[in-house]
């Protein structure tokens, strides 16, 4: 098992910077393939972004892709993401999820490949 916890949440205006973090304790870091998520008020859980067990393949959500960059740093079993020319619409609520298992590989995109969760944190971009 591994519990996740996020941070760096907060406000912002549009067109600012912002880099969440995910700590993670338990089993061995390297074991997970990592990833943020996000839920807007009213809306159902996105993906936003994933980063495999040694950083060298990396995901984006169309959405996101040229604006936010997941990094990982296994020595400090943390994974960022850094969020530059944040918009209104992506205020949201920030998961970040851990997967272990094969399944991953064919379903990155989908929170049932993620079975570890954080609690989130919150990013509200202001116009």
């Amino acid at each position: 098992q591994v519990q996740l916890v996020e941070s760096g949440g907060g406000l912002v205006q549009a067109g600012g910077s912002l880099r969440l973090s995910c700590a993670a304790s338990g089993r061995t870091f390297t074991s997970y393939a990592m990833a943020w998520f996000r839920q807007a008020p009213g809306k159902e859980r996105e993906f936003v972004a994933t980063i495999n067990w040694n950083g060298a393949n990396t995901y984006y959500a169309d959405s996101v892709k040229g604006r936010f960059t997941i990094s990982r740093a296994n020595a400090k079993n943390t994974v960022y993401l850094q969020m530059n020319s944040l918009k209104p619409e992506d205020t949201a609520v920030y998961y970040c999820a851990a997967a272990g298992g094969s399944y991953y590989y064919t379903h990155w995109n989908a929170e049932t490949a993620y079975p570890y969760w954080g609690q989130g944190t919150q990013v509200t971009v202001s116009s």
